[in-house]
């Protein structure tokens, strides 16, 4: 048996923040996750597989536009019609009623575990082989109970579970994605189980089988690396089933990095920067520029400025872009050593965690993106290295 499980293909995604693209460029990153979904139901008809598992978030929002649904509605129809099996739920961002899917269920697509209820399936492959899917949907953007001690006891079938959930995190405040223990998974048992959510592909046990597939196209420079799905195969005798992820994104997300050591022109910042942007395949790029103190306050705006972005992006194969940069410092502050402990203690009062979130308070809830910034720990890092660069340039006089 073959089958496909991906999951947080977040069809009509807005992209923010690059609208300064132009204008093909942005279209092609508006379409890239369709893009991606046709090539998984490619890839699922030329590998003959039995079976697809969604997990959770196709659409990014509980009311998706009916372009996105008329969309998915054709590409499962793909599917339907190569006889391959289709089993869906829904997650927290298109937490939707049943009604509102425009694919019904039929003998070869399955919505499970409608209205938050845990559901099992049995079908049958083509070769005749029985195999078991459980799951739930969302129907309600958040679920704070532990659905997995309701989940039934593993059947003699192959069994397939399929959650669209977090693991249990040390903040009761966190645990809104229908929190689960890694342990309790494990004593499941069941012979793959099929995650959606966290965007970041993982294998979290092997033994038995629990994956995360990730998202299908990266969103922002924090969605890293190569996205798409992953193709199973199971020996029907012995229940061993072999992954190997598949490729479908079709641009790919990546930090370059440049390191400056002394004063430079812009003409050798310019060069510098385009030998580190090396693309192999269509690639947005977000660039660190570590000892941005060296840089004088107008060269610290040209790079901020999204026009020279396009010009260096004029340069680069593949129609690659550079989307974002980010300065840190290579030097610790030089101030006078009676001056040293007030900065320290200026440094440690400004800088905690629950200082930036207040002052990120009345931002973070204009939308759910600026949220979830906000509660990111590598953009809070972000934060405190670019207020110690414009620090060091003040303080040295630039």
């Amino acid at each position: 048996m073959k089958f496909i499980h991906f999951a947080d293909a977040h069809l009509d995604s807005p992209f923010l923040g690059l609208s300064f693209l132009p204008s093909n460029s942005f279209t092609k990153i508006h379409r890239a996750p369709n893009d991606s979904l046709t090539k998984i139901v490619d890839l699922a008809v030329k590998e003959q597989v039995d079976l697809v598992l969604i997990a959770g978030d196709t659409f990014d929002s509980p009311r998706p536009n009916p372009s996105s649904q008329l969309f998915f509605a054709h590409e499962i129809e793909r599917l339907i019609e190569a006889k391959i099996q289709v089993v869906m739920i829904f997650g927290n961002h298109d937490h939707m009623e049943k009604k509102d899917l425009l694919v019904s269920d039929s003998p070869y697509f399955k919505l499970l575990g409608d209205r938050e209820q845990i559901e099992t399936i049995t079908r049958r492959t083509k070769g005749g082989f029985d195999y078991d899917v459980t799951g739930f949907s969302y129907l309600n953007n958040h679920i704070t109970n532990d659905l997995v001690t309701d989940f039934p006891v593993k059947s003699s079938n192959y069994t397939f579970g399929i959650m669209h959930a977090q693991e249990k995190s040390g903040s009761g405040g966190q645990n809104v994605y229908a929190p689960f223990n890694l342990s309790e998974l494990k004593e499941l048992n069941y012979n793959y189980m099929a995650l959606g959510h966290i965007h970041l592909r993982q294998v979290l046990s092997q033994a038995p089988l629990i994956v995360y597939s990730g998202n299908i196209q990266g969103r922002h420079i924090n969605e890293m690396g190569a996205k798409g799905c992953y193709l199973g195969e199971i020996n029907e005798q012995t229940f061993q089933t072999q992954i190997r992820f598949i490729q479908t994104g079709p641009i790919t997300w990546q930090q370059a990095a440049i390191k400056i050591t002394e004063p430079i022109s812009q003409i050798d910042l310019q060069s510098k920067i385009l030998l580190n942007l090396t693309p192999k395949e269509t690639t947005y790029y977000s660039l660190k520029i570590t000892g941005a103190e060296f840089l004088n306050d107008q060269e610290r705006e040209l790079v901020e400025d999204s026009e020279f972005w396009q010009m260096i992006s004029h340069k680069l194969d593949f129609d690659s872009q550079l989307v974002d940069v980010r300065f840190a410092v290579s030097s610790r502050l030089k101030i006078a050593e009676n001056d040293q402990a007030y900065f320290k203690k200026a440094q440690e009062e400004v800088f905690t965690e629950d200082q930036i979130l207040r002052l990120c308070k009345d931002w973070a809830q204009k939308d759910s993106f600026a949220t979830e910034l906000a509660q990111n720990s590598q953009f809070l890092n972000e934060v405190r290295q670019l207020a110690e660069v414009e620090l060091n340039s003040k303080l040295k006089g630039n």
